[in-house]
């Protein structure tokens, strides 16, 4: 078997079931066999380190003083704000545990009581979504208790999340974060995932669930496991990375799966990272901040033959103000108000009838601005909206999604014959607060309104995401094509800027 940078030797998953599972199944009774599967992994409650010698020092003094060397020797500045997800990477320690200290030393001694550790199964091949479900994972430096409610919780999700014990195994995409988590945390409990594929919507789904059965929790960490680009020349190597990266940037999971199946970007933990992305940004999202990239080259000075690319990087939550001016909208909201824009439009384009709807939701009920964007086959078809509420939200999204299908100018009406190809997206917005400078706007967290007198123009958060933008494109292409202003026109002291965050969802990502 040829070496890898991932640590030791590299695995392909196999392109069939495991005969093993089909051949119990057949054998014995449902309700026996699952019990059997899940007995022969959790058999006597702990699950077995696989790779500890050989990824990681298997001497728990060995491993504490590696750990501790590779925090020590991290310089970085402490952020208060929240941390959403990490990406990390997963090879042996002597290639990317320097890289992996970096995300580590932004999460010590943080109030985390659970972290869901995502990543790829590497020896196994399955449909769907694997939720390791209860009992213990053990390290050289102890054991790690499975936080046995919520991994219950995400498998009541949906009928594409289940146990699939395999794909645990062998597994080393989780077991060599686990010692960093035992070294800088106190007091906290797991939830292992692994998934078979990289499938888009195995991603949503799994991000959803994840909305949910976490919602109301603030002591929670995801954790994307995955390396980068594997076995390219130095140069090459470094250059698809960059290009990841910049992609990574742009907090967009669908953007990102594009380019991960066209083979422009390369994460083996790709449906890990989607996941936290998609995940994030439905839980409030800020920015993306890179804390450490390096390859296996830069690592071992050796920069012949195949390298690995390794990514440290952490996803924050929005600042303080916007945290402080939003009302998140739930689940439940926010499937109630696509059912009300699609009901509108179907009902509109077909007959003219306005449609007529009764919420006794609180927050649905809440003055809030709002914009409905309607796609057909990926491309804008229509987008109208409000940036200040001056009714109750559902009633906003209602004469938007109205206004989308058939008031856009820029468009002709949506037909009867379309309806079935487009797809509604909605997004809900905060109050407008004025900035003094450009540099308060965060690219792909803040929309901005840009006005000069009696003009003005207006770009919603996720045009920076879709084009992949800088601060000054993206404010002036507004200035230029939105508010008919010279490009530069944000720059003059007498032009106002003003920005707004947007929770955004729609039907293609439900």
């Amino acid at each position: 078997m040829p070496h890898s940078h991932c640590g030791g030797q590299r695995f392909e998953p196999a392109r069939v079931h495991h005969q093993y599972f089909h051949i119990m199944k057949k054998l014995v009774p449902a309700t026996l066999f699952f019990f059997f599967l899940s007995s022969a992994c959790l058999a006597g409650g702990i699950k077995k380190p696989a790779v500890a010698g050989a990824f990681y020092p298997g001497s728990a003094k060995t491993l504490a003083e590696t750990i501790n060397q590779f925090l020590d020797r991290v310089q970085i500045k402490k952020q208060d704000r929240k941390i959403l997800a990490l990406i990390s990477p997963h090879a042996g320690y002597d290639y990317s545990g320097s890289v992996a200290a970096y995300g580590y030393k932004v999460v010590k001694e943080k109030p985390l009581r659970t972290v869901i550790i995502i990543g790829p199964s590497h020896y196994e091949y399955f449909e769907g979504i694997s939720v390791y479900p209860q009992g213990a994972w053990q390290t050289p430096l102890g054991n790690i208790d499975i936080d046995a409610e919520l991994a219950d919780a995400l498998i009541q999700q949906h009928a594409q999340i289940s146990f699939f014990e395999p794909a645990f195994t062998r597994e080393h995409y989780l077991e060599v974060q686990l010692p960093f988590l035992q070294i800088i945390l106190d007091n906290f409990k797991i939830v292992p995932i692994a998934m078979g594929r990289l499938s888009y919507e195995d991603c949503r789904i799994l991000a959803n669930a994840l909305l949910e059965v976490t919602e109301g929790r603030d002591d929670i960490l995801i954790v994307a496991s995955t390396d980068m680009s594997h076995d390219y020349p130095y140069a090459q190597a470094r250059e698809m990375d960059i290009v990841t990266i910049e992609e990574l940037k742009k907090l967009n999971g669908e953007s990102l799966y594009s380019k991960l199946v066209s083979g422009e970007c390369e994460l083996c933990g790709g449906a890990a990272v989607i996941t936290a992305l998609l995940y994030a940004q439905d839980r409030g999202s800020g920015s993306f901040k890179i804390l450490k990239y390096a390859n296996s080259g830069d690592i071992t000075g050796n920069k012949q033959g195949r390298i690995v690319g390794y990514l440290s990087a952490a996803i924050y939550r929005r600042g303080q103000m916007d945290k402080e001016n939003i009302d998140r909208l739930n689940q439940r909201q926010k499937k109630r108000l696509l059912e009300i824009a699609r009901k509108t439009v179907d009902a509109y384009v077909s007959s003219g009838e306005k449609l007529e709807f009764s919420e006794d939701d609180q927050l649905l009920l809440k003055h809030m601005g709002a914009f409905v964007t309607i796609h057909k086959q990926g491309k804008l078809r229509g987008c109208i909206g409000n940036i200040i509420g001056r009714q109750p939200l559902y009633l906003t999204v209602r004469d938007m999604a109205i206004q989308a299908s058939s008031g856009d100018l820029r468009f002709i009406p949506v037909s009867v014959e379309e309806l079935k190809d487009i797809d509604i997206e909605i997004s809900v917005l905060t109050e407008p607060k004025k900035v003094e400078s450009a540099d308060e706007i965060e690219m792909g967290t803040h929309g901005v309104i840009v006005k000069r007198g009696n003009v003005s123009g207006v770009f919603l958060p996720q045009v920076a995401t879709e084009t992949g933008w800088t601060r000054e494109e993206f404010l002036s292409n507004l200035c230029e094509r939105k508010a008919r202003l010279d490009p530069l026109a944000w720059k003059d002291k007498n032009t106002e800027l003003y920005k707004f965050s947007a929770q955004v969802f729609g039907e293609k990502h439900e």
